[in-house]
């Protein structure tokens, strides 16, 4: 009995040296995939548009910004836009905050929600709380830029749809913005 536990125990020993240097040569787990970098757009300005009653102003200020992992619809947006109209010696404004920035060459979409508005504004009774507007821009290096305003659903009807705006066709005639475009 005693011969047949030192052969099994032999035996353990040899197994143990082969098998040893095959678990030491086995190649390492995959490193996990890097996390790829954000590419960050933003648009920041204020401008005076093109507005077709010569005794009222509508001006669109904007401090809005985009990361962007991957693809066209930015992965997270932040920032402000404000709206304002003066008109009969009042000035309305509505301030909104940025859920959607995007960007291309010299174009950009922002959309918001409205979170306040000037006192007495008319939007207070004639919209939605957190009604969702949405403003385009274009910005080119040289020439007149543009903009253009989604206005916004009446109560009772479904939301504008995020990072969407109508095509930018009034002229900036005062004013500008600076719009830097994810890289």
């Amino acid at each position: 009995m005693l011969n047949r536990t030192l052969r099994v125990t032999a035996l353990l020993a040899v197994v143990v040296a082969v098998a040893a240097p095959v678990a030491a040569a086995a190649p390492a787990p995959p490193a996990p995939a890097s996390r790829e970098a954000a590419a960050v757009s933003s648009l920041k300005g204020d401008g005076r548009m093109d507005y077709p009653i010569a005794d009222q102003e509508v001006r669109v200020s904007v401090d809005a910004h985009s990361a962007y992992t991957g693809g066209s619809t930015p992965q997270r947006s932040w920032g402000t836009f404000r709206i304002s109209h003066a008109q009969d010696g009042k000035v309305y404004w509505g301030e909104f905050a940025v859920d959607c920035l995007t960007t291309g060459g010299p174009t950009a979409t922002v959309t918001g929600r409205l979170v306040r508005t000037s006192p007495g504004h008319p939007w207070l009774t004639m919209l939605d709380p957190h009604t969702r507007m949405g403003v385009s821009f274009f910005v080119p290096e040289k020439g007149q830029a543009r903009l253009g305003l989604s206005g916004a659903t009446k109560k009772g009807e479904p939301l504008l749809t995020k990072c969407m705006a109508p095509a930018a066709d009034a002229k900036v005639v005062d004013g500008g913005y600076a719009l830097r475009d994810r890289k």
